[in-house]
């Protein structure tokens, strides 16, 4: 059986507990152990530049314990903190659910906006975009003006992101929506069947992906 490590940057134990439910079922389902861990010493949320930088070094070393115990792993932020640093130094296979769930979305030549928690996140989102040159399918980003633990525990937070896809939906077009957080991961069923369009959850697209290639 193959072994995933999922690594929320952030010290949010709530946004991991969510994660964790996805992927109760793949030991059976997919024969693979699939574990989410926070990492204590990161903030609450990742959500500026400042929070990146701190939290890249973080995830390189959680990577390095860890390397004995698992096959692959999934850096579960939508900024993906420490991404290409660890991919130059271990030859582990490591995701990070931003460049991995747009790689999809091009294979698949879908048309796809993003759900972001604040205005300053659309701007970095979209340089990083252009920097892996996968802006093609790009439609858009809309705000949701939220922080991480809103995201997982906001009594509103289903219908903002409702409202945040349709609009991405009507006026830009979007064949499918990409959750911009992992704390969104819970709502993304729910959302599918009242949106009517593929609604993708970035950590498990991530997951899923790793496990076709291992």
């Amino acid at each position: 059986m193959h072994k995933i490590l999922v690594i929320n940057p952030n010290s949010n134990e709530d946004v991991t507990l969510k994660l964790s439910d996805i992927f109760c079922d793949y030991t059976i389902s997919k024969n693979t152990k699939v574990d989410c861990i926070s990492i204590k010493e990161g903030p609450f949320g990742v959500e500026s530049d400042e929070d990146i930088h701190h939290v890249s070094p973080l995830v390189l070393k959680k990577i390095k314990n860890e390397l004995p115990n698992y096959d692959a792993f999934v850096i579960a932020c939508y900024s993906d903190p420490g991404l290409s640093d660890s991919k130059l130094t271990f030859s582990v296979p490591i995701y990070g659910i931003h460049e991995t769930t747009v790689k999809f979305c091009h294979y698949k030549k879908i048309k796809f906006g993003v759900i972001a928690l604040g205005e300053e996140s659309i701007k970095r989102h979209f340089e990083y975009l252009r920097k892996l040159n996968l802006s093609s399918y790009y439609v858009g980003e809309v705000s949701i003006n939220m922080d991480v633990n809103e995201a997982v525990n906001g009594e509103n937070t289903t219908m903002k992101i409702y409202n945040a896809s349709k609009n991405l939906i009507h006026n830009e077009k979007a064949e499918a929506i990409i959750l911009g957080c992992a704390g969104m991961a819970k709502y993304r069923e729910s959302l599918e069947k009242k949106l009517g369009v593929k609604v993708l959850d970035p950590v498990q697209t991530s997951v899923d992906c790793a496990i076709m290639n291992l």
